[in-house]
């Protein structure tokens, strides 16, 4: 067994006996509002009483990245990345959780992942349905020794659930193909899962590596390489009529670029900064927006935004970044609470 191979291995097993494997976070800001229950009416989402669009505020000591969402029987699941700030000058990132039946109220952000930086898994990318199970796909982004960003070995994994709060183990996602070994599948970070619209049983895995790389698979275990399209990272892509529609993060705000397929992407059409020129919490970087079609649920009718800002700060990266929400009739405007302009503007050189 190669070292990488070895290291993730141990890693996992190691993982039952570290303290804080799907324990509730402590510590960090809460939301505006905490609770464990809501009156509001089941199914429902009033964006009217959204009062901001902030869903958690990050500090010095607490991060809330890289959001991921479903929608389930009125209720929104909401993934993301908690970074926690180290004593040592380093910092822990796992993969949290929290709920809502409103928007308003959310549960307390509970760890799913183990606090070990030999792993950090991270940045979720969504949650689909496979298998009469959840899969939620999700990094490793090792940082061992205090490193800035995780090393050459971040990898991506998937877990699996039958509830969307409990979660298997992470397995790994081998999307360079069978034959290329893990410790040859280069850094790799940010996947997304994506039913295809026109094959039947396939899916797409869109992740970072040179741009968004792009792989396919028809069981989620054995995957194909096809290439890689110019992109950001954290990349969402949903449908709209008859075509895919891509939400990446280039160095600031959220490019869309639009496609009739999945393997085949052009310039970006539009560039979205929404209210960020009035939100001191994203005033250094507004990114890693997810977007979930609910246009077409009884109580709901929106398209969601779910994103984190980085709010201007001498502190080392992944400090200090919010999560908020933002929402759309037609992926071309976007409203949240208190919005004064036009959020949306031309991409360079777009039409």
């Amino acid at each position: 067994m190669d070292r990488f191979s070895k290291a993730v291995l141990g890693g996992l097993v190691a993982t039952a006996a570290v303290v804080g494997w799907g324990e509730t976070a402590v510590g960090g800001n809460e939301p505006a509002a905490v609770t464990a229950g809501s009156s509001s009416k089941r199914g429902f989402l009033d964006v009217r009483k959204v009062t901001s669009p902030v869903i958690f505020h990050g500090n010095a000591k607490h991060a809330y990245r890289d959001p991921a969402a479903v929608y389930h029987e009125g209720k929104i699941y909401l993934y993301f990345t908690l970074g926690e700030a180290a004593e040592d000058g380093g910092y822990y990132v796992r993969t949290a959780m929290s709920t809502s039946d409103d928007l308003l109220n959310w549960s307390k952000p509970k760890a799913l992942t183990p606090r070990d930086r030999r792993l950090n898994y991270s940045s979720p990318g969504n949650v689909v349905r496979f298998g009469g199970q959840w899969v939620l796909c999700l990094q490793s982004y090792p940082t061992p020794n205090k490193e800035t960003f995780g090393n050459a070995d971040s990898r991506l994994f998937i877990m699996r659930s039958k509830n969307l709060v409990d979660w298997s183990e992470p397995e790994l996602l081998a999307v360079k193909g069978p034959d290329v070994p893990v410790e040859k599948m280069g850094r790799m970070i940010d996947p997304y899962l994506l039913q295809d619209a026109d094959t039947p049983g396939r899916w797409w895995c869109f992740y970072k590596q040179k741009g968004v790389s792009i792989s396919f698979s028809d069981d989620l275990k054995n995957w194909t390489y096809v290439g890689r399209a110019p992109a950001g990272e954290n990349v969402t892509v949903i449908r709209q009529n008859n075509e895919y529609v891509m939400f990446h993060s280039p160095r600031n705000g959220i490019g869309v670029k639009r496609s009739r397929r999945p393997d085949r992407w052009g310039k970006d059409v539009q560039l979205l900064t929404l209210g960020q020129k009035d939100w001191p919490w994203a005033a250094q970087r507004l990114t890693a927006a997810t977007v979930l079609d609910l246009t077409r649920e009884p109580g709901v009718g929106k398209y969601l935004m779910f994103f984190h800002g980085d709010q201007k700060s001498k502190l080392p990266a992944h400090r200090r970044a919010s999560l908020a929400v933002a929402w759309s009739d037609d992926l071309q405007t976007w409203d949240w609470p208190g919005k004064q302009a036009p959020d949306e503007k031309p991409a360079p050189g777009a039409k």
